[in-house]
């Protein structure tokens, strides 16, 4: 049963539950008569007065300022959801501030236990964050700091690699501006698009279509250097209470020869693996792909 100070229990729960040395403060010599850590310390870290700390655990004060929440979450190591919920409880919006997207443990462990399928993740502005070693064997472009839309259309060798290379491109582009207007606007964004624009003809009047697709599924036809030709069909998952990062899962049909073909690049993974060799991977100029991980650019499915 919920109490009538969510904002103090929220508060406290957390602060019982970090160590001095979670944030950076010295244990000290003598045994803690508490858990966690003194309210004292948590205003320190926070930047405001013991006296104010108290009245919100008390819930004698329930409308702090949105500084004094972020302050008070960056104290208590909150993460996004829980200082939204923090937002939320003291009458304040969620905070729609664009932040990087980074590969948290979480992210990567769950993208490298795909090891039967390729799959890798990215961010909002499609450059790859994570990616397990077969989907980087099916192309070097899912390698992580590779953003996506700069090796689709500048990249030529990736270019004979996708036998559906238009409708790719295509789709990529509407997808990218689906992500331009889902909100909050990502403020790298018009710097890319006109990089890419300058770079590249074809990206230009695709984005001036303004076609807006989310792109969440469909095919890609590959003619691999390695494995000859082969289709993946391509599935969009985010993680739960986020749709940033967005995590991009390969899979051929099953029995079919494009389910021959990834078990054959599967099998040259394990080999490399074991003998400490780079797996197979579609060839890539060397020069493209150093540009392609520059920051800010794009996907290719």
């Amino acid at each position: 049963m919920m109490g009538d100070n969510q904002i103090g229990e929220l508060l406290r729960a957390r602060r019982e539950s970090l160590r001095p040395q979670d944030v950076g403060l010295p244990q000290g010599d003598r045994a803690r008569r508490v858990p966690g850590l003194r309210r004292e310390e948590v205003a320190v870290l926070a930047g405001i007065s013991s006296e104010y700390y108290l009245r919100l655990e008390q819930g004698r004060e329930r409308h702090p300022s949105a500084q004094v929440v972020a302050a008070i979450a960056r104290a208590l190591r909150f993460d996004r959801s829980t200082e939204d919920f923090l937002r939320l409880l003291v009458g304040l919006a969620p905070d729609r501030t664009v932040r990087p997207s980074t590969a948290t443990a979480d992210l990567t462990g769950f993208v490298e236990a795909l090891s039967s399928t390729p799959a890798f993740a990215h961010d909002r502005m499609l450059t790859v964050i994570a990616s397990n070693p077969l989907a980087r064997a099916v192309s070097p472009s899912f390698t992580p700091g590779v953003n996506l839309v700069r090796d689709a259309f500048l990249d030529p060798a990736l270019a004979a690699l996708y036998l559906n290379r238009d409708e790719m491109r295509e789709r990529m582009v509407a997808y990218l501006r689906a992500q331009a207007a889902t909100p909050p606007a990502d403020p790298a964004l018009p710097a890319l698009v006109d990089e890419m624009t300058r770079a590249s003809a074809e990206f230009g009047a695709l984005w001036a279509r303004i076609e807006v697709k989310p792109a969440s599924t469909g095919v890609n036809r590959l003619q691999h250097p390695q494995v000859g030709a082969f289709e993946l069909r391509f599935e969009r998952l985010c993680f739960a209470g986020s749709d940033d990062p967005v995590i991009l899962i390969y899979h051929p049909e099953p029995g079919s020869p494009s389910e021959a073909a990834v078990e054959r690049l599967r099998a040259g993974v394990a080999v490399a693996a074991a003998s400490g060799q780079k797996p197979l991977a579609s060839s890539q100029s060397t020069q493209t792909s150093a540009m392609s991980r520059q920051p800010a650019s794009i996907v290719s499915e």
